[in-house]
């Protein structure tokens, strides 16, 4: 709608895990780092924790295309609010298998679906491929069993080596979920967080995301200091909020046909859209 008027191919700020869009502040780089060497040194168990809308998702996201899409097989399972183990696991196997799983009744069975996930995953080792599966929002599940069949998964190895790495995303409760567990929770070797951005990060943000858009880097500013310092105090650096109210501000300033977004702007925004 308003990327023709403010020179981008597309939308800047869309809050889709797009792994284009990552921004490597410090601390998503050092997050980054253990995960990756979590997964290549064969460590099991990891944990990603940040409050809600920090980029836990899309730095999953951004991880599995660093490790590549031909050196891993990953299951992504999202929102894992499921009633029984068996339904976790069936999404973690239809993740993980190169081949689409049959609707059978048997396969609703846990143990039929943990002697089916012990074969996918060392047929995929054997392919010289990396068992990935990442639980997004881990911390919404409730029930205890589950976090036991997390744990009962990593039991699976060969030659003394996981067959697989879990990593599990959340918000921060997930430590105490976790805990809640011992023996899972002694699996964790890698544990690492997520918060907000600093002021300067989010300046930097928000030129990243601009120059992947495909904004020119000459010509104003589309955000002049004062918006961006406007930006910064409502969002308190949590990457949703600020990407929310940049596409409302972009589009606000689009209709007035502004050539800079300033704090004004911003401001009336917050405003008109109920952001306070």
């Amino acid at each position: 709608m308003y990327e023709q008027h403010w020179q981008f191919k597309e939308k800047p700020f869309q809050n889709t895990p797009d792994p284009r869009y990552l921004y490597l502040s410090a601390q998503h780089e050092d997050a980054i780092m253990k995960l990756s060497y979590c997964v290549t040194q064969g460590l099991g168990c990891g944990m990603l924790m940040g409050v809600f809308g920090c980029g836990k998702t899309l730095l999953g996201k951004a991880l599995l295309n660093d490790l590549g899409k031909d050196k891993v097989r990953s299951a992504f399972v999202s929102s894992p609010s499921y009633s029984e183990p068996a339904e976790l696991l069936r999404a973690i196997v239809r993740g993980l298998s190169p081949q689409p799983l049959p609707d059978k009744k048997s396969d609703l069975l846990a143990d039929s679906l943990l002697e089916k996930l012990n074969a996918i995953l060392v047929d995929n080792a054997r392919d010289g491929k990396e068992n990935i599966v990442i639980i997004d929002e881990t911390h919404t599940i409730e029930d205890a069993k589950l976090f036991e069949q997390l744990r009962m998964i990593l039991n699976f190895q060969m030659e003394n080596k996981f067959l697989l790495t879990l990593l599990l995303f959340g918000q921060p409760e997930l430590k105490e979920k976790v805990e809640n567990n011992k023996p899972l929770d002694q699996r964790v070797a890698i544990r690492c967080s997520l918060g907000p951005l600093s002021e300067e990060d989010v300046d930097k943000y928000i030129s990243h995301r601009l120059k992947v858009a495909g904004r020119p880097e000459s010509g104003n500013p589309v955000f002049n200091k004062d918006a961006l310092k406007a930006v910064f105090q409502y969002s308190g650096g949590i990457p949703r909020r600020i990407n929310t109210l940049c596409d409302f501000a972009l589009m606000s300033g689009f209709a007035q046909k502004a050539e800079t977004v300033d704090a004004a702007l911003v401001s009336s925004v917050i405003k008109d859209f109920n952001l306070s």
